[in-house]
């Protein structure tokens, strides 16, 4: 005990201190003076302070950072919330290739029905009225974009006729109006022209008038007609082709029910018996409710297609006559009559501002 006391003060007498409070240099103990240059140059850190056991000189065992216990709590929140975040992401991963695994899945039964039905090897299952009915629609969605295509033709044609009759209209009544170096002439034969030229301008002015009114009737009959067939039909039929594909997918699950009761029964088999048949079933009642919605479309859709259909023959026949039989008064009633509504001339043409 009194060896190492004195051992301890020789030490720290060994240790000189100038004016100025530097250490000296001491060139018979370079060891102890790189030890004190390095805690000069590192420094003892405000936020990271060390608890020293045992004399100078010991190993770093027994030095303790105080900045692994203060942040201890720290880098572990931090690592939390990181496994968190991975483990999110993983989750992510791990459920969009679940989904890649059933889409693909899916995808082979149904490409392994298809091509057994197109080889006359799968069975397929067949709801006779509701196919007939499938087909009925079809053929009339094609009737009547036919009727569509020649509305919307006998439209451009007319249009063009009542802009011919409104440009034929103004010559002849330029022409039915006096030349001033012709007054002073009694010619009543160049009278009489002038007077026809105007009679003509009057007529074609009226016929350009009941033409445009006609054109209103046929616009009307034309977007009735645009809607019935390309937006209701065809909605009814995007409905009929989700039908279908529930119908192509509940046969391929059948038949892969069907292929795997056929097999050897283990417990390997069993288990996949059993998620087919799950499965076969969740097809199943996608396939009948589908099959409901069609039904249901199509019978709302035959209604609503008579009521239209009915209202609109209607219109196309008494506008069309009317205006054939020079009855203006007729024409008129007949678009106030379903509540046709003609816009006035420029009224599509767009204004100064809207221009610019």
């Amino acid at each position: 005990m009194m060896t190492d006391g004195i051992m301890s003060k020789a030490a720290t007498m060994e240790i000189p201190i100038n004016s100025n409070g530097d250490t000296g240099t001491l060139p018979e103990d370079d060891s102890l003076e790189q030890d004190l240059q390095q805690v000069m140059v590192s420094g003892p850190n405000l936020n990271e302070t060390s608890i020293v056991s045992g004399g100078y000189g010991g190993t770093g065992e027994g030095i303790i950072p105080t900045s692994s216990i203060k942040g201890s709590s720290m880098h572990q929140s931090h690592s939390s919330s990181a496994v968190t975040a991975e483990e999110a992401s993983r989750g992510v991963a791990v459920e969009k290739l679940d989904i890649v695994k059933k889409w693909g899945i899916n995808t082979y039964k149904c490409t392994k029905q298809m091509i057994s039905e197109r080889f006359g090897r799968g069975l397929r299952t067949v709801d006779l009225e509701l196919e007939a009915q499938i087909d009925v629609l079809r053929d009339t969605k094609r009737k009547y974009e036919n009727i569509l295509r020649l509305a919307r033709a006998l439209t451009n044609h007319f249009y063009s006729m009542v802009q011919t009759q409104r440009a034929l209209g103004d010559t002849f009544a330029d022409l039915s109006q006096k030349s001033p170096e012709l007054q002073g002439f009694q010619i009543k034969c160049l009278s009489d022209v002038q007077d026809e030229f105007g009679y003509n301008a009057e007529t074609q002015k009226l016929l350009c008038k009941n033409g445009e009114t006609l054109l209103g009737a046929i616009n009307f009959f034309v977007a009735s007609i645009n809607t019935l067939a390309n937006k209701t039909m065809e909605d009814t039929l995007m409905t009929v082709k989700l039908y279908e594909n529930a119908r192509l997918e509940f046969d391929a699950y059948r038949a892969d029910l069907e292929e795997l009761n056929m097999g050897p029964r283990d417990a390997v088999t069993l288990s996949r018996i059993d998620t087919a048949q799950q499965q076969f079933q969740i097809h199943k009642e996608k396939y009948e409710r589908l099959r409901s919605d069609v039904t249901i479309k199509l019978k709302f859709l035959e209604e609503n297609k008579v009521k239209v259909m009915h209202k609109q023959l209607l219109l196309f026949h008494n506008a069309i006559s009317a205006y054939f039989a020079g009855n203006q008064q007729q024409l008129e009633q007949t678009l106030k009559q379903f509540n046709i509504k003609l816009k006035p001339p420029g009224a599509d043409k767009p204004s100064w501002l809207e221009e610019q």
